[in-house]
């Protein structure tokens, strides 16, 4: 009888060779954003939710004016919402978790201003299966994923 071969994959995920994230940083906080928002959405959904953070950001108003006041104003993305059951994971997890290092990549890419946008400069965006009050009256401007994506509401 042969002894069973183990294999062992010695190519690390391109995420893995970059420097954490500082805790509480716009990189993280981003990033844990996305994990709370879109981690089950391919690379371009967490790119499109990670675009609407920057487009809140580069167009200041009552949302806020940086990445941490967009992405923790109250009641907009839920994940940071103390009721949601995804607080507690984005306040959790680390840089163990595969996705959430593709959601630091993405977040560091976005800060830097690399991403292409597909949102076409959307602000705002819901899931499939939800029709919020204020989209109600609007056509989405992309679909992407799971979410459908505004950028005309006032």
């Amino acid at each position: 009888m042969n002894d069973p071969i183990l294999i062992i994959d010695l190519e690390p995920d391109p995420e893995s060779l970059q420097a954490p994230v500082k805790p509480g940083s716009p990189a993280d906080i981003l990033a844990r954003t996305l994990y709370g928002e879109a981690r089950g959405e391919s690379v371009r959904g967490k790119e499109a939710v990670a675009c609407v953070i920057m487009n809140r950001v580069r167009k200041p108003c009552w949302w806020g004016k940086s990445v941490e006041e967009v992405c923790r104003r109250p009641w907009q993305f839920s994940c940071w919402n103390q009721t949601d059951p995804n607080c507690a994971k984005i306040q959790h997890v680390d840089d163990s978790d595969r996705v959430f290092r593709i959601c630091v990549r993405i977040a560091r890419r976005a800060i830097a201003g690399v991403l292409d946008d597909p949102t076409k400069g959307a602000t705002h965006y819901h899931t499939r299966n939800m029709l919020p009050n204020w989209a109600k009256a609007l056509s989405p401007c992309a679909e992407i994923g799971n979410h459908l994506f505004y950028n005309d509401v006032e």
